[in-house]
């Protein structure tokens, strides 16, 4: 088993190698409801205190997490669900 400090530099190495921040293209389909999970579980996990995340987390750029609040915003805005999100006091 790797210890913690092993697995941060494995991560770093990992987000670090050529292609990792080419843009891909995501196709889903899935209901309302778990669009409105991912996009409670995406904020959920961009509030962790650091103790609470793993290496690849702490790996992470802050454009990183700036971008998947934006994945958050997107999912709910696309699925047309947003102004109940907002109701829910869910952002």
């Amino acid at each position: 088993m790797l210890s913690e400090k092993e697995m941060s530099l494995l991560y770093e190495t990992i987000m670090s190698a050529p292609g990792m921040s080419e843009m891909v293209k995501v196709d889903l389909k899935m209901p309302r409801k778990n669009v409105l999970l991912l996009a409670k579980v995406i904020e959920k996990g961009l509030q962790s205190k650091a103790s609470d995340v793993d290496g690849l987390v702490n790996a992470a750029s802050d454009g990183s997490f700036e971008a998947l609040q934006r994945v958050g915003t997107d999912l709910l805005n696309k699925s047309r669900i947003i102004g109940y999100a907002y109701k829910a006091h869910f952002f």
